[in-house]
């Protein structure tokens, strides 16, 4: 068993991530729009996430959600995102496009690659991985993208399913990329995980719903079950995950 696994945040929002921060964290990646699957982050938010965090920040490029498949228009936004973020001072982004056949597009990924490197910013490969149509593959194209890892459920929808595949992959990869699981981890279940994959790196949001402060709620208009609840990072989430192999 990997002792001390460094641990990844997924956070939507700058209070979410300096949350985690204050919990120990020693990475975030920055998005928007989780129930979405994630999407960039706006320019003020990046701005503030990098005022506030003095820990890595990675900042996901993703301009729209739904598939992989990008347009040329898409595909311009995604540059003009990375070059922000490198003149912002993020410490990596997080990337991840496909050709229709679901194979990497490595000729395009190459480019993003190319100007996070003008910045000095590393690049994580993100779950467009898991919609590859062989992920072994995959994982050898990404290598030699010059990626430092690989963010996966395994193809599967949860990490925990996916375990054995996993497993799999960091075996093959041999410590030419990371192979960092994610999606579904809690911490009732990351010691199981770790077990079984011998990962060195774990993502995941370690959420709670918190209730509105709002005092008065339009109930013909709303729902409040979603609107006036808010899912919060949670500190003690991550603490209790933090302790596994110490």
């Amino acid at each position: 068993m990997i002792n001390n696994p460094l641990i990844e945040i997924c956070a939507e929002s700058v209070s979410n991530a300096l949350i985690a921060q204050s919990a120990g964290i020693q990475r975030i990646e920055f998005c928007a729009n989780l129930p979405e699957g994630g999407i960039t982050p706006s320019p003020a938010q990046i701005k503030e996430a990098r005022k506030w965090l003095h820990i890595q920040l990675y900042v996901l490029i993703r301009p729209r959600s739904g598939d992989f498949l990008y347009n040329d228009l898409e595909f311009e936004i995604m540059k003009s995102d990375i070059h922000f973020c490198g003149q912002t001072g993020c410490d990596g982004v997080v990337i991840g496009m496909l050709r229709p056949d679901g194979t990497i597009d490595t000729k395009r990924c190459r480019e993003l690659v190319a100007i996070a490197r003008q910045y000095a910013m590393s690049v994580t490969f993100h779950r467009a991985f898991d919609r590859s149509n062989n992920l072994f593959k995959a994982m050898e194209a990404i290598i030699t993208l010059g990626c430092e890892r690989i963010l996966t459920s395994g193809g599967y929808n949860t990490a925990i399913e996916g375990a054995e595949i996993i497993r799999q992959l960091i075996e093959k990869a041999n410590n030419r990329i990371i192979i960092m699981p994610g999606s579904g981890i809690t911490p009732e279940n990351a010691d199981e995980l770790i077990r079984k994959t011998g990962l060195k790196e774990l993502h995941g949001t370690f959420r709670s719903r918190s209730v509105s402060k709002m005092q008065y709620i339009n109930t013909k208009l709303s729902r409040p079950e979603d609107e006036y609840s808010l899912l919060t990072t949670d500190a003690e989430k991550i603490r209790r995950v933090l302790k596994i192999g110490q």
